[in-house]
């Protein structure tokens, strides 16, 4: 199947938009390890967006494959074009922790 840049940027927002989330809920929460650690709703609430966010990435891991098989180009300079356009969450959260 082609692939746009156009979907690729989307899949991309889309799997930004689900990571900003994980790493609101992380700083939300503090560490699952601190004293007393998360209840069961928050445990859950993150691990439904970590799954999603996952999900999400994966796909675009496979469209972007896809898309630089097609333009004879690498996986790399595809993502690298991405992030000229959507700059990485953790880089924009202030973090590198994953």
């Amino acid at each position: 199947m082609a692939h746009t840049f156009e979907e690729l940027l989307a899949k991309q927002r889309a799997a930004d938009e689900a990571h900003t989330r994980v790493l609101e809920l992380r700083d939300a929460y503090g560490p699952p390890t601190q004293e007393g650690g998360w209840n069961e709703p928050q445990r859950e609430t993150y691990e439904t967006a970590w799954r999603a966010w996952r999900d999400l990435d994966r796909d675009l891991g496979q469209t972007v494959t896809e898309y630089a098989k097609a333009e004879g180009t690498t996986r790399a300079e595809v993502e690298a074009e991405l992030r000229k356009v959507l700059p990485d969450p953790e880089t924009r959260w202030g973090t590198t922790e994953g």
